[in-house]
């Protein structure tokens, strides 16, 4: 099994990063802590969009048999 977070985890744990970020109740050393994880939680889910973006291209070009018109 693998430690990264599915998208759905890495979204839930960044909403809850941004609620704490928010609310202004950490330390400056916390909340430099809560960004750095949010940057790699964002970029974690990112990827997943980025691979299901991808995904639902491959069957869209091999559906309609055109080439994407990108």
């Amino acid at each position: 099994m693998s430690d990264t977070p599915s998208y759905e985890q890495a979204r839930d744990e960044l909403i809850t990063i941004v609620a704490k970020l928010e609310a202004g109740n950490s330390t400056l050393a916390e909340s430099i802590e809560l960004w750095e994880r949010g940057e790699a939680l964002a970029k974690i889910a990112q990827r997943h969009l980025d691979g299901a973006r991808a995904r639902l291209d491959a069957v869209v070009d091999v559906g309609d048999g055109r080439p994407d018109q990108d």
